[in-house]
């Protein structure tokens, strides 16, 4: 299991560590924030565009193979990324890696709840979703830090060793299960005349969306709103990504035993905590560290939740009902992000804060209909 989750950190440290060197980025290939800002953008589109067409084609490969190969192409990328002579032929080696992303990752998933009883399942879902929680708080500091602290190359390399060891854990300690025959195309998207998958896709495009549109200015938000220095913004994302692993590993406890119920709660305990941080927003350090302790906590187990409601929705095709979760996840990304700017044009940062408010309302209202409509979920997904 250590290696899944060290190679979903490798994995989402690859898709978002760019963000930590990007001034860097701009300052060697001469090109604008807003074009470097596509090397994220770019990623994230392809993933939820054709996530769902390439796991289809990769449900007839042994998952142990899938995992080694895809690690392998991620580390192969980002050595290759470190010597890319232009902007170009670095947005080129992003799109071999957002290729392999929904197909390692809906794998990865599937492996480790095979790795569990049926009854731990959210259990073993948040156990995994440590390794994307790492990745999505702790990856960008860290590759900040060694693009800052050694070099611009071996900021790529760092994401390299990283998928490298986990691909040679994973091929060494993952024993080769028998996979069980694999469903056919048309019984795997069968699952989408499902009103109960598509009310699941779109709360979690939803909750997503509520996500990012505050997450992705973070930054911007402490600076101007709280009046934090850099450093302080630093720690403040570190415990915000403590924050987020704890409350992964507790929320993947309780959904295993109330799964509605924590469905339909979680909205709004996310909007609670973003009314903290904007009502108790201060400079004082030790209050600081609560609430956003408290928000990490709840952005993070997000990708717990819907990942959960969604696959428990199609539990006889996990794998790709996995893929459809990835996504509308980026899909959800790319909506809070773009929102979250809107809103910040038309009533300054505090506007990202209403902007998460309503896209958590929206999320509430979809989750609460799933749930009356169809008692929440089919059943959790089974071992395979």
């Amino acid at each position: 299991m250590i290696y899944l989750i060290l190679g979903l950190f490798g994995l989402y440290t690859l898709e978002f560590g760019v963000v930590g060197i990007l001034p860097m980025i701009v300052e060697r290939f001469g090109i604008s924030v807003s074009q470097a800002g596509w090397l994220m953008g770019l990623f994230a589109l392809i993933v939820a565009v054709l996530g769902p067409f390439l796991v289809l084609l990769a449900s007839r490969l042994a998952r142990k193979k899938i995992l080694v190969g895809a690690l392998l192409g991620f580390s192969v990328c980002s050595v290759l990324s470190a010597f890319a002579p232009n902007f170009e032929t670095l947005m080129a080696l992003r799109v071999i890696p957002a290729m392999l992303h929904p197909v390692f990752f809906a794998a990865a998933f599937s492996t480790a709840v095979s790795l569990y009883p049926k009854e731990r399942a959210a259990h073993a879902t948040a156990l995994a979703v440590v390794g994307t929680t790492l990745g999505l708080v702790l990856g960008v500091p860290l590759t900040t830090w060694v693009g800052a602290r050694i070099s611009y190359e071996a900021s790529f390399y760092f994401c390299a060793l990283a998928t490298a060891v986990a691909a040679l854990g994973v091929w060494i300690k993952l024993p080769d299960h028998a996979r069980a025959a694999p469903l056919s195309f048309g019984k795997q998207l069968a699952v989408l005349r499902s009103l109960s998958v598509w009310l699941a896709i779109i709360a979690t495009v939803l909750v997503f969306s509520t996500m990012f549109s505050v997450y992705s200015y973070a930054a911007e938000y402490l600076k101007t709103q709280v009046g934090m220095d850099g450093q302080t913004i630093s720690l403040m994302l570190v415990i915000f990504g403590i924050g987020g692993v704890v409350g992964n590993l507790l929320v993947g406890r309780v959904l295993s035993r109330h799964l509605v119920v924590t469905a339909v709660g979680y909205p709004v305990v996310f909007a609670v905590a973003y009314l903290v941080l904007y009502g108790f927003g201060s400079l004082s350090w030790g209050s600081m560290s609560v609430i956003v302790l408290l928000w990490g906590a709840a952005h993070t187990c997000g990708l717990v939740v819907t990942q959960v409601w969604l696959t428990s929705s199609a539990p006889q095709a996990h794998e790709f009902a996995t893929s459809l979760y990835v996504s509308s996840a980026n899909a959800g990304v790319v909506i809070g992000a773009s929102m979250g700017g809107l809103f910040i044009n038309a009533f300054g940062t505090t506007g990202v804060i209403g902007c998460g408010l309503v896209f958590a309302g929206l999320s509430l209202l979809v989750i609460a209909w799933k749930a009356l409509a169809f008692g929440g979920a089919k059943g959790l997904p089974a071992r395979a």
